[in-house]
């Protein structure tokens, strides 16, 4: 691994700026083997150092990862002026600094969200050329027939002329129905069943990739993902 910076090191890890992780290893509030250190440019293995932060010891992770419950009303962004986004949501014992949610789920739309900080991860998960599958579970105002199914799994064309890839659309219930899609196009499922005369009331994502929305989150909840997990997300 490479070698960091000390005050990039304490920055990442404990969700402040630059310019306060300088000034903490100034002030000696930052010790290296128990030892006090001075030298913000001081550049070490974070993973092989022992690095305290006013006493804290520094757990290293280049990247997190974060799986939400997304609640309908928050904006999958990460940040907003006016209104509130999934990374607010996120607690401060998870918080660092370039968190934003892979993809975007509709402001009123619920479910599996992952959060990261982690770029080249999420312009994997969320490139059409690596195929990952999304289900989505959508309450609508009218049952799904037959020739829907077999279109959707033909490729959709939206009204705009935007064609889709091809979708599997299953029965759920009499107006409730599971999609699954390989892409992420603005406001896309509702857009499909639109085409198909079909209203959507509520919809929730289950599934990202192999990894199905954890039983244990309530709506607004999140956690750290397993490693167990993660390798769920991208087939490699």
């Amino acid at each position: 691994m490479k070698l960091e910076r000390l005050d990039k090191i304490i920055s990442l890890q404990f969700n402040i700026s630059r310019s306060v992780a300088r000034k903490a290893v100034f002030s000696g509030r930052v010790t290296l083997g128990g030892q006090v250190v001075r030298d913000p440019s001081m550049r070490l293995n974070p993973e092989e150092s022992d690095i305290c932060y006013e006493g804290q010891a520094v757990e290293y992770k280049k990247y997190i990862y974060i799986v939400m419950n997304k609640p309908k009303g928050v904006l999958s962004a990460s940040n907003d002026k006016r209104r509130e986004t999934v990374v607010d949501l996120v607690p401060e014992r998870l918080k660092r600094n370039n968190l934003f949610p892979v993809g975007r789920l509709d402001r009123d739309t619920t479910g599996l969200l992952i959060i990261t900080d982690d770029g080249d991860f999420a312009h994997n998960a969320i490139s059409p050329k690596k195929k990952v599958s999304k289900t989505y579970i959508a309450e609508l105002d009218g049952a799904v027939t037959d020739d829907m199914i077999k279109l959707f799994a033909e490729g959709v064309t939206l009204a705009d002329g935007t064609a889709c890839a091809s979708a599997k659309l299953e029965r759920v219930g009499e107006t409730e129905a599971k999609i699954t899609i390989t892409e992420g196009k603005y406001h896309q499922i509702k857009r499909m069943f639109g085409v198909v005369g079909l209203g959507v009331n509520n919809l929730r994502r289950v599934s990202f990739g192999g990894l199905q929305l954890p039983e244990d989150l309530d709506e607004g909840e999140c956690r750290e993902l397993t490693s167990e997990e993660f390798a769920l997300i991208i087939d490699k």
